[in-house]
């Protein structure tokens, strides 16, 4: 089988109630963990890079490993270019491969984020590959994007119709109250999503597909292992699983999960060592870490995805 766009996997998806999980792999364990454990339950995946992953891994390194992953599993999986924050370098994965590109100029004025989306979206279609785009800007920090509380935005509903109609975009990224990376919500507040912004969206462009990013829930249990073996991460929670798991269940048919996989690969590698400070053969330590995000994986696709055998 070879790699497919995500239109099937999101009308599927929308009908059904569930979205589909998009992680973001940058190494052949995260590529193996998370594969192994959409195979054991039959689910449909999109397998995501970013600027930075390309930068450590080598674009054609990453290709292969994912056309591997697909050669290995069988299932339908997506290979999507994730925050391209150019026309260049949404052109560079389109002609090299990628079968779904997101183009992120949602820090630009309305007008300048369309006619940058339009012709990502023109020269994408022309290839057979699909568009995501985004409005509204998320807070927080991942690879190169970086965007304080102060510049964060919600998204605002009624922009919503007329930027898909004048972009064509395949799917929409919004804000609704999720953030990127591990450091988000300080203990004792009570992080919810803006379901009532959802369900506007929602309304202005129905059966069309929206997608979270920045929806890590930053386990508590790996926060715990790293603390106890080296680390100093600052306290924090994550977005609510029930939250993710409602706005699956409505438009949302594309969950952004990057994060929690760093941290469930650190805090394996770092208790490894921790316990094993004479090891140094890498396949040792990676063996657990590997599991690890093959474990948080499955949990994801199950509880929080609701994909689990919609392959």
């Amino acid at each position: 089988m070879p790699l497919v766009t995500t239109k099937d996997m999101f009308e599927k998806a929308y009908k059904g109630g569930y979205a589909i999980g998009a992680f973001n792999v940058n190494n052949m364990e995260i590529v193996q963990g998370i594969t192994e454990a959409a195979k054991d339950l039959n689910a449909p995946l999109i397998l995501q890079v970013s600027k930075g992953a390309r930068s450590y891994a080598n674009h054609t390194y990453l290709i292969k490993l994912v056309e591997a992953a697909v050669a290995e599993t069988g299932l339908p999986i997506a290979l999507h270019l994730d925050h391209g924050d150019s026309f260049d370098i949404c052109k560079s994965c389109i002609d090299g491969g990628f079968t779904s590109v997101m183009i992120d100029a949602s820090s630009k004025s309305l007008e300048d984020n369309i006619a940058v989306t339009r012709k990502v979206v023109e020269y994408a279609h022309d290839h057979g590959v699909v568009v995501e785009a985004e409005l509204g800007t998320l807070a927080g920090i991942e690879d190169e994007v970086n965007v304080s509380a102060e510049d964060s935005s919600y998204t605002r509903p009624e922009d919503v119709q007329e930027f898909v109609e004048r972009t064509g975009c395949d799917s929409l990224a919004i804000a609704i109250g999720t953030s990127h990376g591990a450091y988000k919500f300080k203990p004792g507040t009570d992080p919810k999503l803006r379901f009532d912004i959802l369900e506007e969206v929602e309304r202005r462009l129905p059966g069309f597909p929206i997608v979270l990013h920045g929806s890590s829930s930053v386990p508590q249990e790996f926060v715990k292992i790293v603390n106890e073996n080296g680390g100093n991460m600052p306290g924090a929670i994550g977005v609510p699983e029930d939250q993710l798991r409602k706005a699956a269940s409505m438009a949302v048919c594309k969950i952004n999960i990057d994060s929690d996989l760093r941290l469930a690969m650190t805090a394996t590698i770092r208790q490894y060592f921790n316990e094993h400070p004479d090891h140094f053969d890498p396949r040792q330590y990676l063996k657990p870490a590997r599991a690890a995000i093959k474990d948080m994986v499955a949990h994801k696709l199950v509880n929080v995805l609701g994909c689990d055998g919609k392959a």
